[in-house]
């Protein structure tokens, strides 16, 4: 979950509602002799009025009374919709003694079934396009005689009746979720149909791909992606198929679940990170009761990360083997040379002695090894806080557990070189003044910690400058530092991601030299602009004039009060 990169998402049920509405205002009549109602009354007798799916649902609903879908006929035979024909039919008898079928779908199979001609078919699919356009889905209706009074009888031609519009709300959430869910680098895909065949493709392309699914059809699909989601409501053999199942509806509790499998994820790097890096730096030959009581004061502070604060990654994570390997060879071979040096200067030169005015102890190696100690405890431990962020370890501020955990461990770490008297651990205490010495050296040499962190991303990635302009706020007090750069930066990439700009499009204006080309190019921008607002303005419209007659008020009064 922490390294997903792709979302497929279903529509029904996960980014709407899942409650259809038909608006009876935007009844298309395409037969004469018809009004809107009549289309309507086709359309719930071809519904059915018992154990109904959502579409029979929401127009037998419509109705001002749900009995009308069968009053005054006698139903002789329903058939119901499958995924070949795409449409229902109902043949009954009127009051009159005369055979009817009514039957409606998809429709370009009702417009098949109907067998229609050019110019209606181009006036039905303008009104699909408009429709469309409002983010609503047609319905067709028809109508047939059938004078041989038989069932199984063709009857006469069928009669392309009108279309219906069914608008399927959208969550109030969905639009933010899938705005935090690309701000967390998650690509969210609407799949409607072969659901396997493009989680396939995606996972050959390299991307750790998420499904959501309810139906029995989605069970191979969910079974084949990095991670199956089951939405709520889900069938039996998708929870089955699942890695995941939801309790509620909707995207958000999944871009819940990522950022907290990326803490998650973080704090395992964390804990790899400085354990590893410990043993790259322990080469001193201490007693085993040194060794143990080192080990165990590391195990209290290492295991508060399962409940540090930490700051989810803003991308999909993954175990960077090569970052990792390569900043443990670094920094613990920098903080092994580090306790290499402060030995060979407490045993071999004068040089605390004279600086700082603290006894001589070279000579006395029980009292050099409380002091090795406690050096090697103080900086063992604050490697924590350079491997558990990304940033400045003085940026990012850590859980109090952790802190707690530290402070107390050193605490103990720093009485224990004081005053401890061990002679089965080879140990002396060494007093205050050195313990203060070997506090100050162990904080001048954490410092330079956080810049080879950089430098070792660095190296490894070929983005020097980007880093230390990523990592560089620290130096400023100035609030959001670069924080439109970094938006600008983000936008790019994700157009160029989704195919709306081409990584090679700064190369546009570089084979345009003259100001005539450049003003072209800068009038046909403006212009694709202006269409693109023009149509966002237009889906505007009919979603809000959907939501208008959806809650039953007037839009022609608001329309006289309000200019848009």
């Amino acid at each position: 979950m922490a390294g997903m990169d792709v979302l497929c998402s279903d529509k029904t049920g996960t980014l709407t509602l899942n409650k259809l509405t038909v608006d009876k205002s935007l009844i298309e009549v395409f037969a004469k002799g018809v009004d809107p109602d009549h289309v309507l009354l086709l359309a719930a007798r071809a519904s059915r009025t018992e154990n109904q799916d959502a579409i029979d649902a929401a127009i037998v609903g419509t109705l001002a009374d749900p009995k009308e879908a069968r009053a005054g006929i006698k139903e002789v035979h329903f058939f119901p919709f499958n995924p070949v024909d795409k449409r229902t039919a109902l043949t009954y008898i009127d009051s009159n003694g005369n055979w009817h079928r009514a039957s409606k779908g998809a429709p370009e199979q009702i417009l098949t079934l109907c067998h229609c001609k050019e110019d209606l078919k181009k006036k039905v699919h303008s009104v699909i396009d408009k429709f469309a356009d409002r983010g609503l889905r047609s319905l067709a209706v028809a109508r047939q005689e059938v004078p041989e009074k038989s069932k199984d009888a063709p009857g006469g031609p069928w009669q392309f009746v009108g279309l219906l519009s069914l608008f399927d709300p959208p969550r109030h959430d969905s639009a933010e979720t899938i705005r935090r869910a690309l701000n967390l680098g998650v690509n969210v895909k609407m799949i409607t149909e072969h659901k396997y065949e493009i989680v396939k493709k995606l996972q050959e392309r390299k991307h750790i791909v998420g499904m959501t699914g309810d139906g029995v059809n989605d069970a191979p699909a969910l079974k084949k992606a990095d991670i199956g989601i089951a939405v709520a409501d889900a069938t039996d053999a998708a929870r089955s198929a699942s890695d995941i199942v939801l309790t509620e509806p909707g995207l958000s509790v999944i871009i819940s679940a990522v950022l907290t499998s990326r803490a998650i994820f973080q704090r395992m790097k964390n804990y790899t990170f400085g354990f590893m890096f410990i043993a790259l730096i322990w080469k001193f030959d201490f007693s085993p009761f040194m060794v143990l009581i080192i080990a165990i004061l590391n195990d209290g502070t290492i295991m508060t990360i399962s409940k540090d604060r930490v700051k989810p990654s803003p991308l999909p994570d993954s175990w960077k083997l090569k970052e990792i390997f390569a900043t443990g060879i670094v920094l613990g071979g920098y903080l092994a040379l580090m306790t290499v040096i402060f030995f060979w200067l407490m045993h071999k030169t004068d040089f605390f002695v004279d600086k700082f005015g603290v006894r001589n102890i070279r000579n006395n190696e029980d009292e050099m090894m409380a002091a090795l100690y406690l050096q090697v405890s103080i900086v063992s431990q604050a490697l924590i806080f350079v491997t558990r962020s990304r940033s400045w370890s003085f940026v990012e501020r850590p859980g109090l557990l952790l802190v707690t955990a530290f402070i107390i461990a050193q605490m103990v770490a720093t009485l224990i070189a004081v005053y401890a008297n061990w002679g089965f651990a080879r140990i002396k205490g060494c007093g205050w003044g050195w313990a203060g010495v070997i506090w100050l050296y162990s904080v001048v040499f954490y410092v330079p910690l956080d810049l080879m962190k950089f430098a070792i991303r660095y190296i490894l990635s070929g983005k020097a400058w980007q880093n230390l302009y990523d990592n560089k706020t620290a130096f400023t007090t100035k609030k959001d530092y670069g924080k439109e750069e970094r938006e600008a930066q983000w936008a790019h990439a994700q157009r160029t991601l989704h195919g709306l700009q081409t990584p090679e499009a700064t190369n546009l204006f570089n084979e345009k030299s003259s100001y005539r080309e450049l003003s072209e190019i800068a009038e046909q921008a403006k212009r694709r602009a202006e269409i693109a607002r023009l149509r966002e303005l237009h889906t505007l419209k009919g979603h809000v004039e959907s939501v208008v007659k959806l809650k039953g008020l007037d839009i022609e009064t608001i329309q006289q009060h309000y200019t848009v």
